[in-house]
């Protein structure tokens, strides 16, 4: 039953039957057939047919909230039983937000090299779509903001494993007037590239540039940091990025990251969002622990 609740999973997720089947690494027929296999054991009607995807039927859509969970404990069971017949090994999936991609490398290199036989899946979300990853059980953590649209409200029981604040930087053409320090009153003049609104860390930068009593007019918006780092053309242009990305993306590039003073606190620290302890595979507990 496990394999045809994944193909259920499937076609909620992909609303189209040809694609789900492809995802499942089988032919549509087959998709189909285990699918009315899986009705008549239950003995309801889970997907409204047409001539395509329609929807699922009111009864199919509360079996796909409890088959997310039976197929991520089946999942989880059958990784516990490969590690303790073969040691640690499988793969961790991890959704991280883009500003921290570039440390990122810190927290999972040491637990990889200790490991040979564990993989790692890294995907870059913004904050909204960790916590739906998360809810979905399609990833197994995720490196966010430690309060990112209250985390711990939309999701009951997961908890937080804070790691760093995040202080923040102008990365600007390099220029040896530029001062070794700028507060954030003194942006004014730039002509800014930012992340766009739906990301949490402009959000974060909006707040700070309102508190300096700047408005924010960008330039530039993309949900892209490289985008935003490749029109940083002259000395007017900036972007404002973590400390710690902005040295990242400015290696081998002419371009300066000036550390900002006087930010405003609040949501800027960064934590692995993680289920709770009975949902977690010996995977992830062996990752967490590594990062005591």
């Amino acid at each position: 039953m496990i394999d045809k609740l994944e193909m259920l999973i499937a076609l909620a997720r992909e609303r189209h039957f040809g694609r789900a089947a492809e995802l499942c690494h089988v032919t549509q027929p087959t998709l189909s057939s285990a699918l009315k296999s899986l009705e008549q054991q239950l003995g309801v009607q889970l997907v409204q047919r047409g001539a395509r995807f329609i929807g699922l039927t009111p009864e199919g859509e509360r079996v796909l909230a409890r088959a997310k969970t039976i197929v991520a404990e089946a999942r989880a069971l059958k990784s516990d039983v490969a590690v303790a017949r073969e040691g640690l090994s499988g793969t961790l999936r991890l959704g991280v937000i883009p500003t921290a991609l570039a440390s990122v490398h810190d927290l999972t290199q040491p637990f990889l090299a200790q490991h040979p036989g564990v993989r790692l899946q890294i995907l870059s979300l913004n904050s909204h779509e960790i916590l739906e990853r998360l809810a979905e059980f399609e990833i197994d953590a995720g490196l966010s903001y430690a309060r990112a649209d209250q985390a711990q409200d939309r999701l009951p029981g997961f908890k937080t494993l804070p790691l760093y604040e995040e202080s923040y930087a102008l990365v600007t053409q390099d220029d040896p007037d530029l001062p070794d320090s700028m507060n954030w009153k003194e942006l004014g003049g730039f002509s800014l590239c930012l992340l766009t609104p739906d990301m949490q860390n402009r959000r974060i930068i909006d707040r700070n540039l309102a508190h300096a009593r700047i408005a924010t007019a960008p330039r530039i918006e993309s949900n892209s940091i490289i985008a935003l780092i490749s029109h940083i053309t002259d000395h007017d242009t900036a972007t404002i990025l973590p400390l710690t990305t902005a040295l990242f993306y400015a290696q081998g590039r002419a371009l300066r990251c000036i550390p900002l003073t006087g930010s405003v606190g609040g949501i800027s620290d960064v934590a692995f969002i993680l289920p709770p302890v009975g949902r977690r595979t010996l995977l992830l507990d062996a990752f967490v622990e590594s990062l005591a």
